[in-house]
């Protein structure tokens, strides 16, 4: 009887998780897609979209989306990972060389993404940041939790309080302002320039991002996920919500109210790097928290549960989604392509995004009733295990 609770228990979580991953699918594009028409990299975008309805629209997606929806795949990152650890240990296999070799498939996979497609890519880091994440996946649901715990929030809060010293002894360097030589250099590159000029500019737009300074700041926006997201799925949390129902009401309601605040803080305040370091690093993925236990919760409704039902399908193929965004969103604005690049409103942008995405749920939906997984997470399975996996159904 237990084994069976077990079964049924698994099916339930995966459905759960693959919702959340199509959700957060979405959210990853409406925060990529400006980054795909616009030098967004480069602008204050107060500034830069200073006119309704486009100011409007940012602000709601500024709020609701920007640096919540990394988070929260992040931590479907390390709750995965644990569920496949079951999965792999359960078949007398060894966790660590499985898991490495998945590691080094996305690897590949993402310096494809970030070199030859949109320099944004996410995936180089999550494998190797996957590879520390070998030394901490033994440990305890809860100890998981603590030290993912510490490890986001210490970093976040001494880099919060720099922000706020340098705002507060030299408020001009604090300031987000729009640096003009490097807007004119995206612009030039991706709307009318030769695939080697677009390649050069993605390459110093990824090195900007990925610098080991930076990098070090990605590391603790990004690691403590993992372990975090390892930690509810040791702890069942989120497989068996009936039983954690208060605990997850808790959560959800402390993380909107806290997570919400500090979201808004930059348009409470004034819009500057320490409002901004509050908004991202710490304010987004707290509210992706809320978003993750809110919708959990949810989906016990049964009703709620089959509305959203679609979304689960676009999770299951979230790596092939989300590199499809980007293949996308690089052929609509970059000269090889249509060469739309800064020619089109951020209303428009989110426009786009409502009818690819609804395009991509449709897809997704129907590949799968003929198929069992997506071509990249096929392409995936196969150099990971070297065996052919069955596609057709």
């Amino acid at each position: 009887m237990k084994q069976n609770r077990q079964i049924i228990n698994e099916g339930q979580r995966i459905q759960s998780i693959d919702s959340l991953r199509g959700l957060a699918i979405l959210g990853i594009f409406l925060v990529n897609m400006p980054d795909f028409h616009s030098p967004f990299l480069h602008i204050n975008p107060l500034e830069w979209w200073r006119d309704n309805p486009d100011r409007i629209i940012y602000i709601l997606v500024d709020l609701f989306a920007q640096a919540s929806f990394y988070p929260m795949f992040a931590f479907l990152f390390g709750f995965g990972a644990v569920i496949l650890a079951e999965r792999v240990q359960s078949r007398n296999q060894s966790f660590p060389l499985v898991f490495a070799r998945r590691l080094v498939v996305l690897l590949v996979i993402g310096c494809v993404h970030a070199f030859l497609i949109w320099h944004g890519d996410i995936l180089i880091n999550y494998a190797l940041f996957g590879f520390i994440f070998l030394l901490f996946y033994k440990m305890s649901g809860q100890t998981l939790l603590w030290l993912g715990s510490l490890l986001f929030a210490i970093p976040a809060l001494l880099f919060s309080l720099l922000m706020m010293l340098l705002y507060l002894t030299i408020p001009d360097e604090a300031a987000i302002v729009t640096n003009f030589e490097m807007v004119k250099a995206s612009i030039e590159a991706y709307q009318s320039g030769t695939f080697m000029d677009i390649f050069q500019q993605r390459f110093e737009e990824w090195y900007m991002v990925n610098h080991l300074g930076n990098g070090i700041i990605l590391f603790f926006s990004i690691f403590p996920l993992f372990l975090i997201g390892a930690g509810f799925a040791k702890l069942k949390w989120l497989e068996e919500p009936t039983h954690n129902q208060r605990k997850l009401t808790i959560m959800a309601v402390v993380s909107f109210i806290i997570g919400g605040l500090l979201k808004a803080s930059p348009y409470i305040a004034d819009y500057n790097y320490f409002t901004v370091s509050l908004q991202d690093m710490i304010g987004g993925p707290v509210l992706s928290i809320f978003y993750l236990t809110a919708i959990v919760l949810l989906l016990q409704n049964k009703f709620i549960a089959k509305i959203l039902s679609p979304l689960a399908n676009v999770g299951r193929l979230s790596m092939s989604n989300y590199l499809l965004q980007s293949i996308i969103g690089t052929l609509l604005f970059y000269s090889y392509g249509f060469g739309l690049y800064d020619k089109i409103s951020f209303t428009a942008g989110v426009m786009l995004v409502v009818v690819i995405y609804f395009i991509q749920l449709l897809f997704s939906n129907i590949w799968l009733r003929y198929y069992r997984m997506g071509p990249v997470e096929y392409v995936w399975r196969f150099a990971t295990y070297g065996t052919r996996p069955k596609l057709k159904k």
